[in-house]
């Protein structure tokens, strides 16, 4: 597959990169079929991953849950996987060359997240939860709405 390298290096262990300027169809394919491999694995994990797809962080993937409509502990098989990998890609496009980062949009202080370190949802006004995913050294801050989030 043009432009994914396999390697025995541990970098070589990424995911395709959601930043690389060459992406095409087989990158996209490839971040599907990892995203999907363990179906049962909760999508907010799996989104963390960095084999799964390179370049998302803990902001990206509490905002693409959001924009999902789904809680981050929902299974990948309850998830439209192939959304998840383009709102992911095109998250990551837009603020890749911008020193403030959004998923709204809107650069407004304020209103730059929908639910990331936010106390309410910025659609629907519902105070957000925030709590832990993951364990261990893994284990980081979620924020999601329960309302816009089922």
């Amino acid at each position: 597959m043009a432009g994914v390298q396999t390697c025995p290096l541990p970098i070589c262990r990424l995911g395709p990169d959601l930043l690389d300027p060459d992406w095409g169809e087989e990158h996209e394919a490839e971040a599907l079929r990892r995203l999907t491999a363990e179906p049962e694995r909760e999508i907010g994990l799996a989104l963390l991953d960095q084999r799964v797809m390179a370049g998302v962080g803990n902001m990206y993937r509490v905002e693409v849950c959001f924009l999902l409509g789904r809680s981050p502990w929902t299974p990948v098989s309850e998830v439209d996987a192939a959304r998840a990998v383009r709102l992911c890609r095109d998250l990551l496009l837009r603020n890749a060359w911008r020193p403030e980062q959004s998923t709204t949009g809107s650069t407004r202080r304020g209103s730059e997240h929908w639910v990331y370190g936010r106390r309410t949802c910025l659609r629907c006004g519902t105070r957000i939860r925030r709590t832990d995913q993951g364990e261990d050294v893994e284990a980081r801050v979620t924020y999601h709405c329960p309302r816009c989030q089922p």
